[in-house]
């Protein structure tokens, strides 16, 4: 086997595979034996006929797709391994045959999207946006506040009307055109007011109703809602209150505390804020972070192969199934309740995605231009504080660990360099929390 590796166009190369014909004859074999007893022939048991019976009988060429995916199968995988130094595939190849193909000119030809190079007009000397978080009483009490709404007893409601908080228990029916739509109607629906859940206008409406009332809500539906035969028309839902649960919050106090785990509410409270402090902290990294990339994005070009763009699209499409399994809802009945398709839908993604893709190439360039290294001294450190966290001593806990875990932390580490670099090296200033 021979081959030869060409720029193609859209950040792809082309592989040109030659064969000799002794390893097409023996892939043509391997092919008969695989396949053979697929095909009967008057005159031999099943599996039994000769391979140039099977070939007069069938045709000569019977053999020749399945001989040459045996070729594939065998060679390509040696032929990146052998170039991974030269470029990075990041999809499956287009595979076609070499012209005037023959079985004395065998010739495959493997299209492969690979991974391109970025051109960064500039990542020093601009001027970036920092963000900074701070953590107010105002915000530990909100969390307080959240908390003993997280663990409030469940109540039944039946001296008052419904009022946001509550849960409610609803049968509800939609007209719209005079017609019900899909989606649009439920029996024994559990609302939890002020979620949001529904359209604007649904759920405000509902507040103030009282167990066994029936009333005709009027809404409009979104200019931008996701079914297409729903956007911005005038509907009506006849809803039926059947259930008022409310909550009884337990008393701000030391017992609430104990139950949170801390010995009293001032520790609780003291506990509760750095924790919000912490994540401050890293939400203010991590906005800074991409305002720093996206800057440097806006001088910065590439040419992104499909194939790049489409798993980051399926990633964002797997993160959303996993969220609404967490919520009991199944992605295809989502889909089926909005009126799309999950191809359709994906093309949502695909802006983010793209984007997404020419930020990592980019900090992976940079981190290629400074030579941004992690030492063994700085992995073995993250190991050990890995180790820490589940009661192993170091030594023990790497010998369990993937060899792509050793790379996550050795690339994260790089990261982190990168940004401390980037922001010495660029002018920020700060900037207006979102």
């Amino acid at each position: 086997m021979k081959y030869e590796v060409k720029p193609a166009e859209k950040s792809t190369v082309r592989i040109t595979i030659h064969f000799s014909g002794e390893e097409w004859a023996d892939a043509n074999n391997q092919a008969y034996l695989k396949n053979r007893s697929r095909y009967t022939v008057n005159g031999f048991r099943r599996g039994k006929a000769p391979k140039h019976v099977l070939e007069m009988y069938y045709g000569k060429g019977l053999f020749y797709e399945d001989a040459l995916n045996i070729l594939y199968a065998d060679h390509y995988g040696t032929i990146l391994e052998a170039e991974k130094e030269h470029f990075t595939p990041v999809g499956e190849p287009v595979l076609s045959l070499g012209d005037d193909f023959s079985e004395e000119n065998i010739v495959l030809v493997a299209e492969t999207p690979v991974k391109p190079d970025v051109a960064i007009e500039s990542y020093k000397g601009i001027k970036i946006p920092k963000y900074e978080y701070t953590v107010t009483d105002a915000d530990v009490e909100k969390e307080i506040e959240d908390v003993r709404e997280r663990v409030a007893d469940k109540i039944d409601v039946t001296d008052r009307p419904a009022r946001d908080g509550d849960t409610v228990k609803i049968d509800f029916v939609g007209v719209a055109d005079g017609e019900k739509f899909d989606g649009g109607s439920a029996e024994g629906y559990d609302l939890t007011l002020g979620s949001h859940s529904f359209i604007p206008g649904f759920e405000e409406a509902v507040v103030g109703m009282t167990i066994g009332e029936v009333k005709e809500i009027p809404v409009t539906f979104p200019e931008d809602y996701q079914a297409e035969n729903l956007k911005g028309k005038p509907a009506v839902f006849t809803v039926t209150l059947h259930k008022i649960t409310g909550k009884a919050l337990p008393a701000l106090d030391d017992a609430f505390a104990r139950k949170m785990g801390s010995d009293t509410l001032e520790a609780y409270t003291a506990k509760v804020r750095e924790r919000l402090e912490k994540n401050a902290a890293s939400r203010s990294l991590n906005e800074t972070e991409n305002s720093i990339v996206t800057e440097i994005a806006k001088g910065a070009t590439a040419e992104i192969p499909q194939a790049m763009i489409d798993k980051q699209t399926e990633a964002s499409m797997q993160r959303m199934e996993y969220n609404l399994m967490y919520q009991g809802i199944k992605l295809d009945d989502y889909l089926n309740y909005i009126g799309t398709t999950r191809e359709e839908y994906k093309k949502n993604f695909e802006e983010d995605a793209r984007r997404t893709v020419l930020h990592q190439l980019i900090v992976e360039k940079i981190i290629a231009l400074e030579n941004i290294t992690a030492s063994e001294e700085e992995i073995a450190e993250k190991v050990a504080e890995q180790a820490k966290s589940v009661g192993k001593e170091p030594e023990e806990y790497r010998k369990t660990m993937d060899p792509r875990q050793l790379e996550y932390l050795e690339n994260d580490i790089k990261v982190t360099k990168l940004f401390e670099f980037l922001m010495a090296n660029n002018e920020m200033y700060p900037a207006e929390a979102k």
